[in-house]
């Protein structure tokens, strides 16, 4: 049934931060269609995989009554044909699914979504439009769009966030991502979280000086609460 396709970077098997009151585990696909600078996982992007699914599958059935989720995050878990009947599986043993996406591939979000196979979706809004291929390396921000209209047009939880690192994305970079995302009508949390620097980037990019004057360049005209991970204030 299972393909010996190595997919999957790596298995952290127990979180209680990355699905919001769900123990989980985190399967890392290997792969991505971006190349971010700031990219904290730039192993799992560049490098060759570890595992199959199939070898996964005897720690999920171990861990059945003792997790609730399984986080799918990358790289992109999207990129792999596998990911269909991964989340199927995965749903059939009673977990819930978070998934991690760059939503530039809506037709396997739309499918997976129409299947009811996730329960919460983390969408990264990279940058502003103008600066999409200069921060991702990739040209397609309509694809983008178009998962986030299929998002906003669903029943299912999720939420928009962006990495900021200011010498990579500018104030008026997230004021026109607040624009785009009040242009169609997101009502959730939009969060901003700031890129660490303790740990390896794809690039080796400058430390990321912020001050707390940044914080006052948005106001509350949004139709969504902005809200701040990672910083220190």
């Amino acid at each position: 049934m299972w393909s010996k396709k190595k997919i999957i970077d790596s298995l952290s098997p127990f979180t209680l931060l990355d699905f919001e009151q769900y123990p989980s585990c985190i399967i890392w696909f290997n792969g991505c269609n971006m190349r971010c600078d700031y990219c904290h996982n730039p192993d799992i992007v560049l490098k060759k995989g570890t595992y199959s699914f199939a070898q996964l599958i005897p720690f999920l059935k171990q861990r059945k009554n003792l997790l609730k989720g399984v986080v799918l995050s990358g790289g992109e878990a999207t990129l792999h044909k596998e990911i269909y009947n991964i989340c199927k599986y995965i749903k059939s043993m009673g977990f819930k699914i978070k998934l991690d996406t760059n939503g530039l591939n809506p037709q396997v979000l739309e499918k997976l979504l129409k299947d009811d196979l996730l329960d919460f979706i983390a969408l990264d809004f990279k940058t502003s439009k103008a600066n999409f291929f200069k921060i991702t390396k990739n040209k397609e921000y309509e694809k983008f769009i178009e998962s986030l209209r299929l998002l906003n047009n669903s029943k299912i939880d999720f939420e928009v966030r962006t990495t900021y690192h200011n010498s990579l994305l500018s104030k008026n970079d997230i004021k026109e991502i607040l624009e785009v995302l009040q242009k169609y009508k997101y009502s959730k949390t939009y969060y901003i979280q700031k890129c660490l620097d303790s740990v390896p980037t794809l690039l080796n990019i400058p430390k990321n000086t912020i001050s707390k004057e940044f914080f006052k360049q948005f106001n509350d005209k949004y139709n969504f609460e902005i809200k701040y991970r990672n910083f220190d204030y």
